[in-house]
Formats: C-alpha cells, sequence, structure tokens
C-alpha cells in the first residue's frame, strides 16, 4: 500500500495534514521530501486537456471521412 499525504514536522514529529487509515504501533517508511510552498494545481498540457475531451463516437471511419460526418459530403 502506497499513500502520499502531507505533514508537517514540529522538530519532534510529523503530523499529517488528513487523517490517516494506520494501524498504530505499526512500523512504517516514510519517505521525506520538502513541498513547494504553493500546492496550487498545475495548468495541464494542451493536449491532455484535449484527451479528457476525447470521446469514442463508435465510427470506425471517423478519421478517412471526416469531411462526410462534418459537412454531409458522398464518402469517399
Amino acid at each position: 500500500m502506497t499513500t502520499t499525504v502531507y505533514a508537517i514536522f514540529d522538530g519532534r514529529v510529523f503530523k499529517p495534514e488528513e487523517r490517516l487509515d494506520l494501524t498504530p504501533n505499526q512500523r512504517y517508511l516514510i519517505r521525506v521530501e520538502q513541498a513547494q510552498k504553493s500546492r496550487k494545481k498545475q495548468k495541464n498540457h494542451v493536449l491532455q486537456r484535449i484527451l479528457t475531451r476525447a470521446t469514442d463516437l463508435g465510427i470506425p471511419d471517423l478519421a478517412e471521412q471526416h469531411d462526410h460526418y462534418l459537412y454531409g459530403t458522398e464518402k469517399r
């Protein structure tokens, strides 16, 4: 099981910013990285935004016959 959480180090112990469902008195491996000051969501690359909007229309020849489906021209 891998879980990523943000925690505050008070000089002695790490205090998670959210509640964790962990077994008390169990040994865990903790990887420590300093977080950036701002945790704002990074802007998605334009191709990632397009991918989130992509929809399978179920038309197998859409790429080859896009003029037919867009403009109503005869299929080639």
